[in-house]
């Protein structure tokens, strides 16, 4: 059983037990892959944790930028929380309808906005409907509520600075992707993506840091999945993926185990599959 942390990870007893909290928002940060056949807010009006609220990934995002759902502008995401009843003062709790999947995005972009009191349900949905607890279809009360934010820029990183650090070797780059994208063995599920990982990446699939029941696996048995894939934990780390979904699982893990010098690469390999010019490696790590 992991321990409560308000700030990272709570469990479904947790959640329980502060249901009535009056400063306790919940938010469905589900999202799936487009060719999932699966739509996460249609899942969440039909059956949600009581009070809570939609977070749509896709909206809540820089919809200028020709790549998907990327990290939206501080006043974008101050108007659509403010909309959805959540400021200032609140602890956040936010789940997934898989487990632990996408719920760790919308933690990491909190992070970025210079929220620290926002948490992934441990097993998220299933595990909370797995033990009986109560879901129902009723949308929430919304109350508005004043938001200020600080945007964290440490939280993010952009092609330029990714290239730069894979030159130079002065950050460990982890890829959340299977191993068999990172390899470059299989064709990447966007089309006209080029195949392999960024050079000098190590590769850490997102699902190696979660158990069979989607609950996050201990501090120490993730710490030893980085170890494993040949991370040095004492150099910054930048997490990356496809389009920075399970990126952001890295970067919670890393947090969990008290390595707080991370970002993302908000742009993951959507991006740097694109660019002809970046160089790509295949194979091993």
């Amino acid at each position: 059983m992991a321990q409560d942390d308000p700030k990272t990870l709570v469990s479904t007893q947790w959640l329980a037990d502060h249901l009535a909290d009056p400063d306790l928002r919940i938010l469905d940060g589900s999202w799936f892959m487009p060719n999932s056949g699966k739509d996460a807010r249609a899942a969440y009006e039909a059956a949600h944790i009581p009070n809570a609220r939609f977070f749509d990934i896709d909206a809540i995002a820089d919809t200028r930028s020709p790549l998907p759902h990327m990290a939206p502008p501080p006043e974008r995401f101050i108007s659509r929380l403010r909309a959805m009843g959540v400021g200032d003062g609140h602890q956040v709790v936010v789940y997934d309808q898989a487990g632990i999947f996408s719920a760790p995005r919308v933690w990491w972009t909190f992070r970025l906005m210079g929220k620290t009191d926002v948490a992934v349900l441990d097993g998220g949905l299933p595990k909370w409907m797995a033990e009986g607890r109560p879901v129902d279809a009723f949308p929430a009360l919304i109350k508005d509520r004043h938001m200020t934010v600080m945007r964290q820029p440490e939280r993010v990183m952009d092609v330029t600075e990714v290239a730069r650090a894979s030159k130079l070797g002065s950050h460990e780059i982890i890829d959340a992707r299977s191993h068999e994208r990172f390899t470059g063995a299989v064709a990447e599920p966007r089309p006209g993506l080029r195949s392999g990982h960024i050079p000098g990446a190590k590769n850490v699939p997102f699902n190696t840091l979660i158990n069979a029941d989607g609950t996050m696996k201990s501090p120490d048995e993730i710490r030893a999945a980085f170890v494993a894939a040949g991370v040095d934990l004492s150099k910054p780390a930048i997490t990356s993926c496809g389009t920075g979904i399970t990126a952001s699982v890295l970067a919670f893990g890393l947090e969990r185990i008290g390595k707080h010098d991370w970002s993302v690469y908000d742009g993951s390999w959507t991006e740097w599959g694109m660019y002809t010019d970046l160089k790509v490696a295949t194979g091993e790590a």
